[in-house]
């Protein structure tokens, strides 16, 4: 399910976004995901926004395959990085074994917490034996929108935990921490990385 709120927020502040996490480099975390995948692999961007972390996924040698739901954010991928980005939704992943990684930062946590498992389970199909999913989500209790009209669900580091498990993942790393986004709030948030074993 698609909160057309949401995405009319991404479309108008998509230039904003896009500088807001423009860089040069990978960060730590998009460095070290980068380390874990094979030579050439295969990665979803799982909503990519403006494409940032699928470029530096393709200087790095893999072959993202970046999507999101907003078509401003889609835009800015292919202007400014050429990127083959489409226009897509949780709803649209499908496939089985095709995926070496699934980058998923900040992403689902526009999902409502009732279809977190479905999707979970989809993205656990879509990676290949072997393969690393990577999620980050605000921590917290409940959904609510936050300054700039965005939609989150808000999830404990256990409920994550319980959630990733139960998709068929083996949790590798947990890390939290707070920090400033778009809408100016500093929040707390966890990064986990899953394997399919």
């Amino acid at each position: 399910m698609v909160d057309a709120r949401t995405i009319a927020t991404y479309d108008k502040k998509a230039g904003d976004y896009a500088d807001l996490v423009a860089s040069d480099q990978p960060d730590t975390s998009l460095a070290d995901f980068i380390a874990l995948i094979p030579a050439g692999g295969t990665v979803l961007d799982l909503g990519c926004g403006p494409g940032t972390a699928s470029a530096h996924m393709r200087a790095a040698g893999l072959k993202p395959h970046p999507m999101d739901a907003s078509p401003g954010m889609i835009k800015i991928a292919k202007d400014t990085f050429d990127l083959n980005a489409k226009l897509a939704t949780f709803d649209d992943i499908d496939g089985t074994a095709i995926y070496d990684g699934i980058w998923a930062t900040f992403s689902l946590l526009h999902a409502p917490l009732a279809d977190l498992p479905r999707y979970l389970t989809m993205l656990f199909d879509a990676l290949r034996p072997g393969g690393l999913f990577h999620i980050g989500m605000k921590t917290g209790t409940g959904a609510k929108r936050d300054g700039i009209d965005r939609l989150y669900t808000f999830v404990t580091v256990r409920e994550l935990t319980t959630l990733l498990v139960t998709a068929g993942f083996e949790i590798t790393h947990t890390q939290e921490g707070r920090e400033a986004g778009m809408a100016g709030t500093i929040d707390p948030f966890v990064i986990m990385r899953g394997k399919k074993t």
